[in-house]
């Protein structure tokens, strides 16, 4: 029996049966100066391919929400980025991505320089067994910084970007690990965001949390959107519309339409991209 032909299958389908899809990126993407770009960026663990010739922008100063099924590939996509990916065995990479024009994967590259362009923030709070303010410093000590005036003023200037200043100023020396797992991952972004990253990436950062608490975060999104690129990692279809600038929608690895966050909500080009958004599948 002969498979079908390309026009009789829809997008979701013709994925599924591992045919090339063009991706519908929406015109608004072409008019905003990316930060991040992916240019035909596919991965593979060993044998398996993760990520198909994604090729999509991250426009500066606007935060990006990824979206998709679980396991579409928006996290992978994600710390690709920041070449966590790279800790892995079997991984190999294919096209590139480019940090503010400079190419990510360019065997010069310094990893360690690069990951400090790039706050991190993942799925569960994960703050170190030390002191508030210890957990907020941290990268700065580790980048060599000693003198107590400049830390002390960073990690107040973090922690009051992260909307944690007037609840720990009193206790900075207690431990990180007594605050309450939305206060954690505050801290978490107050340590990401202490360096001044070109781009802070989250990957699900409210999974882990309670309604109230992601509330604090999403509003915590909203307030950062003025001074860095967000890149949002999330499966909460609401979340990725309150928070979110521009959304793009993957599918096993690949990246099926890409457009302003109104857009893809209420009026999107594909009927793939409708169904899922409202719940259709996923």
């Amino acid at each position: 029996m002969s498979s079908a032909p390309l026009e009789s299958l829809s997008v979701l389908e013709a994925i599924r049966a591992g045919r090339p899809v063009e991706s519908v990126v929406h015109p608004e993407l072409a008019q905003a100066p990316s930060v991040i770009e992916a240019r035909d960026f596919s991965l593979w663990y060993g044998k398996a391919k993760t990520i198909h010739e994604v090729s999509m922008g991250v426009p500066r100063g606007k935060v990006t929400a990824l979206i998709g099924p679980s396991g579409c590939g928006k996290s992978t996509m994600l710390r690709s980025i920041n070449r966590l990916n790279d800790l892995i065995d079997g991984v190999r990479i294919e096209g590139d991505i480019s940090l503010n024009n400079e190419p990510i994967y360019s065997p010069d590259v310094d990893v360690i320089e690069l990951r400090k362009r790039l706050g991190m923030v993942f799925q569960r709070p994960n703050p170190f067994p030390m002191s508030i303010f210890e957990n907020v410093v941290y990268p700065l000590r580790i980048d060599g910084e000693r003198r107590k005036p400049v830390l002390r003023e960073a990690c107040e200037r973090a922690l009051r970007a992260a909307a944690l200043w007037d609840e720990v100023k009193d206790r900075l020396s207690g431990p990180a690990l007594s605050l309450s797992g939305g206060q954690q991952q505050r801290l978490c972004i107050a340590r990401a965001v202490v360096a001044d990253p070109e781009v802070l990436l989250l990957d699900e950062p409210c999974s882990a949390l309670d309604p109230l608490s992601t509330i604090r975060i999403e509003e915590l999104i909203h307030e950062i959107s003025s001074r860095y690129t967000v890149l949002i990692v999330t499966h909460n279809m609401q979340q990725a519309a309150r928070v979110s600038d521009f959304t793009a929608f993957m599918y096993l690895g690949r990246l099926v339409e890409y457009g302003p966050t109104a857009t893809i909500f209420q009026n999107p080009r594909l009927p793939e991209t409708e169904q899922y958004v409202t719940g259709r599948f996923g």
